[in-house]
């Protein structure tokens, strides 16, 4: 048996003996040879072949060499020369090597699970980390079928594959995820929204356009701006574009290629936010949808994404609903993006769906248990799906576009890459090896306690704001009170979040006479990175109700000693709050306790922090041992002060 090594010296002949694969001088396209093709499985028809060269790394060339020699029977007949140990033993094809290519391969090799890729190009970013890479087109007929050859699944990273193709294969017995119907409705933007009006879900208004006279009567059925575009091959701004009013129509549809390129018409949508949603779903029908992620387009690109969207929970329901109905009226296992308008009278329709990872979800590696990338092997492997909640409260996606081309362009890209290295919870993925304008090179994911925070970390690295040394410190409890007469009671819980370096502001609110501020400090703690608030009240305590009332964060009351009623009145005010509206309290005048159950809430997904605590709750125990053994030690002493 041929070991699989790096070195061509390893198959025992002279390197310059062996086939050549790749000739770095041909163009990079399929070449094609007749008889047996060079996979290694005797052609299928009459026509030539697609010789798909494989990468020209020696292990590759050594590994891909020895299985041509061994393989003469079909693809389900094949076995590897060496066992797979990894979760799964299916070999996953996928049709195409770009970014999103790459970062299957990345979450393939956490699971030992082996990648093989098709793309036109030999140095694609997936290239350099597949288990094999074959160079080959992916939207051509001949190549996909003898790459199906080398897989027991076939999947894409890019819709804009050779459907015919892929649903005669699998009248062979090829097992594609998601299916070729799947594939085929998705790649015609048109027919994609025919499907979806056909299965009842929300879209913007639609026509197709064959000619100047059909466009002039969509735009008085629609009125302007317009949006034209191309039924197939439009993504990332190319393929769209408006005409605000009839003249630009026919300059419109000649910048998008004519008529005869297959256009069609969407009435616009004043959309207030554009939406999106990943949702997995498993070869056995189960589903599991991601958080809804607002995403924000530079150009028609995708360029930021936060994670979780900010919309009410009505709206986040109503969003999934909606993806969970468009996947379920598709084919195949997989992740499919869903991109969604929200338009400002609260509806919900679909924009377009992607049948396959999308830049929505690229955050899912650093933010969620089970990233998009995972996620889409389970699928198409018959695995568990895994778990899509966040394990972050907040997180931002940064596409890195090229500002530049060439050097240049790498030059600025690698100053915004610089910075992001120094700022805490970001993480920098590249992966392009060319530099173009406008092209995407990367992207970086920033993870932080809240979006507020997670904001300001990007502001850094895109130099919007400066600090001395990038740390960005955000509040994480406050304490708040109806009078600066409190002061003397609430320092206790200022000390005491001090000692454990927690985080604070402190600030007047008062629930009688200043109901706006308080209003407004409620709605707007959470976003600014707090997570517990301790508000301390005399009197009729008012003040931690209403704010718990306006919050979903906890909410401690701190009972201020009153001298008609001894602080009685305010324990029993803030005690006496009606279910459903929670608010935890301490004895009268003790703002310590306060602070240190907020930290010890706070400790619970903390391990620093939680070390803290543990330490604190040690000296305390130390303390009180050690003034008894002074006690135990002077008791004779101590009690004949009391002898008569």
């Amino acid at each position: 048996m041929l070991s699989r090594c790096a070195s061509s010296a390893c198959l025992g002949v002279p390197s310059d003996r062996l086939p050549v694969f790749f000739d770095p001088s041909a163009p990079l396209k399929p070449s094609f040879a007749g008889g047996r093709g060079v996979l290694g499985f005797p052609s299928t028809s009459k026509k030539k072949a697609p010789m798909l060269q494989l990468s020209s790394s020696p292990a590759r060339s050594a590994r891909f060499r020895a299985s041509v020699q061994r393989d003469e029977g079909s693809a389900s007949e094949r076995k590897d020369a060496m066992p797979i140990h990894g979760v799964s033993e299916t070999i996953v094809g996928v049709l195409g090597g770009g970014q999103l290519g790459r970062m299957l391969c990345q979450a393939a090799s956490q699971m030992a699970i082996k990648i093989v890729t098709l793309d036109p190009l030999e140095n694609c970013p997936a290239s350099a980390i597949s288990y094999q890479h074959f160079v080959g087109s992916f939207d051509d007929g001949e190549s996909v079928r003898e790459f199906a050859k080398r897989c027991g699944v076939l999947t894409v990273e890019i819709e804009h594959v050779d459907a015919v193709t892929l649903e005669k294969l699998e009248q062979q017995g090829i097992d594609c995820q998601p299916k070729a119907s799947t594939i085929r409705i998705i790649q015609d933007k048109y027919l994609q929204k025919v499907h979806f009006s056909l299965h009842g879900i929300p879209l913007p208004d639609f026509i197709q356009i064959d000619d100047l006279a059909s466009a002039e009567k969509a735009g008085d059925l629609f009125g302007y701006p317009l949006m034209i575009k191309s039924k197939r091959l439009a993504y990332d701004g190319r393929g769209n574009a408006v005409a605000c009013n009839k003249e630009d129509l026919p300059s419109v549809v000649t910048a998008l290629g004519g008529f005869d390129h297959g256009l069609y018409v969407e009435r616009w949508t004043p959309f207030m936010k554009e939406l999106s949603v990943i949702v997995a779903r498993g070869r056995d029908n189960s589903m599991q949808c991601y958080p809804v992620v607002e995403t924000i387009h530079k150009d028609n690109i995708c360029h930021i994404v936060e994670a979780p969207a900010n919309v009410s929970g009505k709206i986040k329901k109503l969003s999934i609903d909606v993806a969970r109905k468009a996947v379920t009226s598709l084919e195949g296992a997989g992740v499919f993006a869903v991109e969604l308008f929200l338009t400002r009278d609260g509806q919900v329709l679909l924009n377009e769906v992607a049948p396959r990872p999308h830049n929505s979800g690229h955050h899912t590696i650093e933010s969620c248990y089970t990233s998009q990338y995972e996620q889409h092997l389970r699928a198409v492997l018959g695995l568990p799906l895994g778990d899509p909640s966040m394990k972050t409260p907040s997180a931002i996606m940064y596409n890195i576009l090229g500002e530049d081309e060439g050097d240049a362009g790498f030059y600025l890209a690698h100053q915004l890459i610089g910075r992001a290295l120094n700022i805490p919870g970001a993480t920098v993925h590249c992966f392009l090896i060319e530099m173009r304008k406008q092209r995407k090179m990367g992207h970086i994911t920033i993870v932080g306690p809240s979006m507020n925070i997670a904001r300001r970390r990007l502001n850094l690295i895109l130099e919007k704001e400066t600090t001395g040394n990038h740390t960005v410190v955000s509040p994480r409890v406050a304490i708040i009170m109806g009078s600066d007469s409190d002061l003397p009671t609430m320092k206790g819980a200022a000390e005491i979040l001090k000692n454990f370096d927690v985080p604070f502001e402190v600030t007047i609110v008062s629930a009688h006479r200043t109901p706006e501020r308080m209003y407004s400090f409620a709605l707007s703690a959470k976003e600014r990175g707090i997570r517990i608030i301790i508000a301390g009240a005399g009197g009729a305590a008012h003040l931690p109700g209403m704010v718990a009332s306006l919050t979903p964060l906890p909410v401690i009351g701190v009972p201020i000693r009153t001298s008609s009623l001894d602080g009685i009145d305010s324990l029993l005010s803030i005690v006496q709050m009606p279910k459903g509206v929670p608010v935890a309290t301490v004895a009268i005048g003790n703002a310590a306790n306060a602070a240190l159950l907020a930290v010890r809430i706070l400790a619970a997904g903390d391990a620093d922090l939680w070390d803290r605590v543990v330490g604190y709750q040690e000296d305390m125990k130390d303390t009180v041992l050690r003034k008894a053994e002074k006690l135990e030690g002077e008791g004779s002493k101590f009690l004949g002060a009391f002898d008569c």
